[in-house]
């Protein structure tokens, strides 16, 4: 049987380095992105294929799309887009380029990529795409509103490329992550600090709040591993017909519930309430 293989992108840590190293265990031929030679070296190490590069670099994203099709002769069976970051601020408070800088990483870039990859999946008359979406793709909330744009744009753009490629055996799915442990809080923290004028802020008090609780450690109420995402990726690429959206922990499942019954007030009463 020939060896399945995957692109998996932002493994530098958390949920895309957690799956590409248990898909390597599988069996899975593992193309892993990462943009520090320190992680790249980390996954070389683990005996995955670690590959250069940067959603926000477009000759990055093409020689990365070489290298894997060097490999492997021209296919590729699935592509997980991952790599990703939050961009805290009010979105008053977010200068425009802030917030163009967000969407290449976390939109355009992964358009670009899947864009790539999908020629090769037509051609060889099969493929799996699954995006890593999150729970701020279902509500707003106060102070991700440069995150919340992308990841809304994402599940639209998602949406309308699963209408327009159905029958082409190339399945598309997202999986919408709450809480997962990994270091997505603590970059989003140093992202904040050196893209946001605090001081200025009509909200800077509230932003020192913020700020403590991003500082914090200690892991979120519900928060779970990044094994939780796996499972979930794990369903997209075997299953005979994989779910459009898969939902992963007990925020995810509330939103969804609260966005569908509560009306619009009601439900930015409780994000309010809850939010921060």
């Amino acid at each position: 049987m020939t060896q399945r293989s995957i692109l998996i992108t932002g493994c530098s840590s958390g949920i895309g380095r957690h799956c590409a190293l248990q898909l390597h265990k599988e069996g899975w031929q593992v193309f892993a992105t990462a943009r520090k030679i320190e992680d790249i070296e980390a996954l070389k190490n683990e005996g995955v294929t670690a590959i250069y590069m940067d959603y926000t670099d477009h000759q990055s994203i093409k020689a990365c799309v070489e290298a894997v099709l060097n490999h492997t002769g021209g296919q590729l069976d699935a592509l997980f887009n991952n790599g990703a970051y939050g961009q805290a601020g009010a979105v008053e408070d977010l200068k425009t380029d802030v917030l163009r800088t967000q969407f290449e990483a976390n939109l355009f870039g992964w358009h670009e990529l899947t864009r790539q990859i999908i020629p090769v999946m037509r051609r060889q008359g099969y493929g799996r795409i699954i995006h890593c979406s999150s729970v701020l793709a279902l509500t707003g909330l106060a102070f991700r509103g440069a995150y919340v744009a992308s990841k809304y744009a994402l599940e639209g753009l998602t949406d309308t490329m699963r209408i327009e490629m159905h029958g082409s055996n190339i399945s598309i799915s997202m999986i919408q992550p709450g809480p997962i442990t990994s270091q997505f809080r603590e970059n989003a923290r140093l992202n904040f600090i050196s893209t946001v004028d605090t001081e200025k802020s009509v909200y800077s008090e509230r932003y020192k709040h913020r700020l403590k609780a991003m500082e914090s450690d200690a892991p979120g109420k519900f928060e779970l591993p990044p094994e939780a995402v796996y499972k979930k990726l794990h369903h997209a690429l075997h299953a005979r017909n994989p779910k459009p959206r898969y939902m992963v922990t007990v925020p995810t499942y509330i939103m969804n519930v609260l966005r569908r019954f509560l009306p619009t007030r009601a439900l930015d009463a409780f994000l309010r309430a809850y939010g921060d």
